[in-house]
C-alpha cells in the first residue's frame, strides 16, 4: 500500500516535471530564435562595442592580389592589320593590407571612413617576377590617337611628329613592375610642361598606381544602431548621392554596400548589390546555390551575365553606352575619355567575336567567373573571386603614323583577382595558369606621390 502511494506520488511529480518541462521546451522555441536574432542584430552593427567592429575596421585575414598579363606576341603584324596573339603572363601576386581611418560617427546614424590600402610583392607565390618584360600596347599614345581621330588632320600630323622625336611608339616593352606601379614617361612630361591642366596624369604612370598606398574615396554607410533596416547601405561616396559618369538616372545611382558586409538574415531573393569606385558604378550579385565553406553554411551570389551587357540585350545598361559588343562596359567617361573597357577576364559571358578577335584567350566559367559567398544569418563574406579584366580600344587612325594599319580591336591588358586568404594553387615557375568592392579595378591613373593619394574617382 505504501509503495503503490509512493509509486503514485512519483508518476504525479514526473508528470508534472514533464509538462514544465514540455512548456519551458514551448517557451524556448518561441524566445530563444527571437534572443539569437537580437544579438546578431547587436553584433553585426557598425558600433564600437559590437563584436563585428574590429574585423570591420581592419579585415583580419589575409587577401591576395594576383595579376595576370596580356603579353602581344605580335606587334609588328598588329602594326599592319593582322590579328593580335596574345600570351598570359603570370600570377603576379601581392599581399592586399586594407585599413580604415578617419572613422567619424555622425548623427544621422552613419559613419564616414577612409579605407586605405597597400600591396606587397610575394615571389614565390607567383610565377614570375617583377622585373619580367611584358609586350603591350602603349596606352598613352594609343589612347591620345583615339582621342585625336575627329581633330584636324594638321593636328594630327603635329602629333605624329611629337611622338616620333619621343621615340614613342604603339607597343611598348616594360617591367611588370613599372607597368603595375608606374614608370616616367617623356610624353606625360612634355605635356604637362606646354599644355598644363590637359592631361590628367602628372606623374608616374601605372595601370595600379592609384591603388598603392590610397584610399577608394570617402565613404558614408549606415551603422544600423538607430535603425537597423539600412545597415551597411551606402549614403553617399565623396559626399555624392549619386554618381554623373553616365547617361541614365539608373546607371548613376550609387546602391548596395561598400562591398564588406551585407545585412543579416539572407534569403535566396536578396540581391547583393555594392559600390565599386573603381568601376565607377554600383554592381548587383544574383543568387545562385547553397553551400558550404569551411564548415559554415553558406550562400553564393555570382555575377549575372548582364553585368556587362550592352544596351541592345539589356536595355537598363544602354546608360553605360556607347557600347560595342555585348559584355564590355565601355568606362571611358570616367576614365579621362580613354578608350577603356572592363569585362570578366578572357572575355567571359560576353560576345564571342570579341574572344574571337585576339589568338590566346580561352574563356571558362570555372576560371573566370566572379562570385561571393556569403553566411546569409550575419551577412559576412566567408570567401570570394572578384576577377574583372581592363581593355584597350585600338585602331588605326588617320593621320597618327604610329597606328599603322592597326585593324579595330579590344585588345586585353590585364585580368587580376582577389581573395581572401591563400586559396589560389601555387603556380609552378614554368607553368602559366589560365586562371580587385571592394573589389579594386586597375585603371589609367596617375601614380601617387609620397604622400597618400587622394580619393579615386
Amino acid at each position: 500500500m505504501g509503495g503503490c502511494a509512493k509509486a503514485g506520488w512519483a508518476a504525479a511529480a514526473l508528470g508534472v516535471l514533464g509538462l514544465l518541462c514540455a512548456v519551458l521546451g514551448a517557451v524556448m522555441i518561441v524566445s530563444v530564435p527571437s534572443l539569437i536574432r537580437e544579438q546578431i542584430l547587436k553584433n553585426v552593427r557598425i558600433d564600437p562595442s559590437s563584436l563585428t567592429f574590429d574585423m570591420w575596421k581592419e579585415i583580419p585575414v589575409p587577401f591576395y592580389l594576383s595579376v595576370y598579363f596580356f603579353d602581344v606576341v605580335n606587334p609588328n603584324e598588329v602594326l599592319q592589320g593582322q590579328k593580335p596573339q596574345v600570351r598570359e603572363r603570370g600570377p603576379y601576386v601581392y599581399r592586399e593590407y586594407r585599413h580604415k581611418d578617419n572613422i567619424t560617427f555622425n548623427d544621422n546614424d552613419t559613419v564616414s571612413f577612409l579605407e586605405y590600402r597597400s600591396f606587397e610583392f610575394q615571389p614565390l607565390k607567383s610565377s614570375g617576377l617583377e622585373s619580367d618584360y611584358i609586350n603591350m600596347p602603349n596606352i598613352l599614345v594609343l589612347s591620345a590617337a583615339m582621342m585625336m581621330e575627329k581633330k584636324p588632320m594638321a593636328l594630327k600630323m603635329l602629333m605624329t611628329l611629337a611622338f616620333s622625336s619621343l621615340r614613342q611608339r604603339a607597343f611598348m616593352n616594360r617591367t611588370v613592375g613599372e607597368v603595375m606601379w608606374g614608370y616616367d614617361d617623356p610624353l606625360v612630361s612634355l605635356v604637362n610642361k606646354y599644355l598644363p591642366g590637359v592631361f590628367p596624369i602628372k606623374g608616374k604612370f601605372g595601370l595600379f598606381a592609384e591603388l598603392n598606398n590610397s584610399n577608394s574615396g570617402l565613404f558614408t554607410v549606415y551603422t544600423g544602431i538607430k535603425n537597423f533596416s539600412r545597415v551597411h547601405l551606402v549614403d553617399k561616396w565623396n559626399g555624392l548621392s549619386k554618381v554623373n559618369y553616365w547617361h541614365s538616372d539608373q546607371c548613376n545611382m550609387i546602391n548596395g554596400t561598400s562591398g564588406q558586409m551585407w545585412a543579416p538574415f539572407m534569403t535566396p531573393e536578396t540581391p547583393l548589390e555594392f559600390y565599386s569606385p573603381e568601376a565607377c558604378r554600383s554592381m548587383k550579385l544574383t543568387y545562385e546555390e547553397a553551400g558550404v565553406f569551411e564548415g559554415i553554411p553558406t550562400f553564393r551570389f555570382k555575377a549575372p551575365s548582364t553585368l556587362f551587357a550592352n544596351g541592345s540585350v539589356y536595355p537598363p545598361n544602354e546608360g553605360f553606352c556607347p557600347c560595342l559588343e555585348s559584355g564590355i562596359q565601355n568606362v571611358s567617361t570616367c576614365r579621362f575619355n580613354a578608350p577603356l573597357f572592363l569585362s570578366h577576364p578572357h572575355f567571359y559571358n560576353a560576345d564571342p567575336a570579341l574572344a574571337e578577335a585576339v589568338l590566346g584567350l580561352h574563356p571558362s566559367e570555372k576560371e573566370h567567373s566572379l562570385f561571393l559567398d556569403i553566411h546569409p544569418v550575419t551577412g559576412i563574406p566567408m570567401n570570394c573571386s572578384v576577377k574583372l579584366q581592363l581593355s584597350l580600344y585600338i585602331k588605326a587612325v588617320q593621320g597618327i603614323g604610329q597606328t599603322r594599319k592597326i585593324a579595330p580591336v579590344v585588345l586585353p591588358l590585364v585580368w587580376f583577382e582577389e581573395v581572401p586568404r591563400d586559396t589560389k594553387r601555387q603556380p609552378s615557375p614554368a607553368a602559366q595558369p589560365a586562371g580587385l568592392p571592394s573589389p579594386g579595378t586597375p585603371l589609367l591613373q596617375d601614380a601617387p606621390s609620397e604622400q597618400p593619394a587622394g580619393p579615386s574617382v
